[in-house]
């Protein structure tokens, strides 16, 4: 285990597009997607030998973090860090910082996610090994996955010069950051090569992330100051609650890492990482049966079906499909959802419909 190494997973999101399994009350990292573990549970079981649970803090809102607790218990309960709202990446890693910097003024911090899929863990664990070493260099690092198609709905990073090889890994200099490009531009992109899907994981010391924050976002540094002054103090819970939706929402990404300094990517090949970001992304990771159809805690008989995913409630809910070819079929027990594959991506413009109408009870 590396000295003075701290996992932060961030694990307050909602993941709206894996509606409707995935609610306010059970959140896609609370979900068994793939096999048995839910997804916080196998972000927490892959960091296993290079993290010891006391090591490892977790950021989510209040009301997820009672849950989160249940499932991974060997996590102490002060390593959990609760937002009163969401208020972007950028607030949960200044957060994070400055509880490391009171418990560790060395502390080298790789922020994670609690809601991807992650094939090959000893790659992984790997890549964080040679993170830490390139982070020690004053550098702020992301893992920047290879692409396998030109993905319209993730970020891009711009490889530059080749720093070093860090056990076994090249780091190179990050020269850019892109948004979400179009089809032509992610064409473009990855048939030049250099470019990575942006992981949104990213190693750091915990002194040089607050040194950014303060130069690019004072005023997200001025609420983390006046948070960090009333640590341990017994107003401090107070001085969190009044402060924290003061603050701006903004992503890391955006914030800090399109405009930092000494930014650097490790490039991660065959990972088999996924970020199960919708419906669909689950014909990456589970396996299909002789008709391409994907069966899930579900019954199922299906006639002339192909190329479907059925998930259901329970393995003795029964589903029957007729002529279904290229769909996705959810059954919650109080919910029963239905679209094709080429509108998953569209779950999310449904939950913004049902919101503040008389579907919101169902979100």
């Amino acid at each position: 285990m590396l000295d003075h190494y701290y996992a932060v997973i961030m694990a307050g999101g909602g993941g709206t597009r894996l509606w409707p399994l995935s609610r306010k009350g059970r959140p896609k990292q609370m979900l068994q997607l793939i096999g048995e573990r839910t997804m916080f549970q196998l972000a927490v079981d892959r960091l296993e030998g290079l993290f010891p649970a006391e090591r490892i803090l977790v950021v989510t809102v209040a009301e997820q973090a009672a849950g989160l607790q249940a499932q991974c218990p060997e996590i102490p309960e002060e390593n959990y860090l609760l937002e009163s709202m969401p208020r972007g990446t950028a607030s949960v890693v200044g957060l994070a910082a400055i509880e490391l910097i009171h418990r560790d003024p060395e502390a080298t911090m790789a922020i994670l996610t609690a809601d991807h899929y992650i094939e090959d863990v000893p790659m992984f664990q790997n890549l964080l090994s040679a993170a830490f070493d390139v982070a020690q260099r004053g550098n702020l690092v992301t893992l920047g996955i290879v692409p396998t198609f030109p993905a319209t709905g993730y970020g891009y990073v711009q490889r530059g010069q080749e720093l070093e090889i860090f056990r076994g890994a090249a780091a190179y200099h990050a020269l850019r950051f892109k948004e979400k490009p179009d089809t032509a531009k992610a064409k473009e992109m990855l048939a030049g090569g250099d470019h990575y899907w942006n992981s949104g994981m990213f190693i750091w010391r915990a002194d040089r992330i607050l040194e950014e924050i303060r130069g690019l976002m004072p005023d997200l540094a001025g609420k983390l100051a006046e948070i960090s002054e009333a640590w341990e103090r017994a107003d401090e819970k107070d001085v969190l609650q009044e402060v924290w939706p003061t603050i701006h929402p903004e992503t890391i990404d955006y914030g800090i890492m399109e405009h930092a300094a000494r930014v650097a990517v490790l490039p991660a090949a065959d990972l088999g990482w996924n970020d199960v970001g919708s419906w669909d992304s689950l014909f990456d990771v589970l396996p299909a049966d002789e008709n391409g159809n994907i069966v899930v805690q579900a019954k199922h008989f299906g006639l002339n079906t192909e190329s479907s995913l059925i998930f259901g409630s329970s393995s003795e809910r029964v589903i029957v499909t007729v002529g279904v070819k290229d769909h996705i079929v959810v059954d919650t027990g109080d919910v029963v959802f239905i679209c094709p594959r080429s509108d998953a991506q569209k779950v999310r413009e449904l939950v913004n419909a049902f919101k503040n109408s008389e579907w919101q009870s169902y979100l």
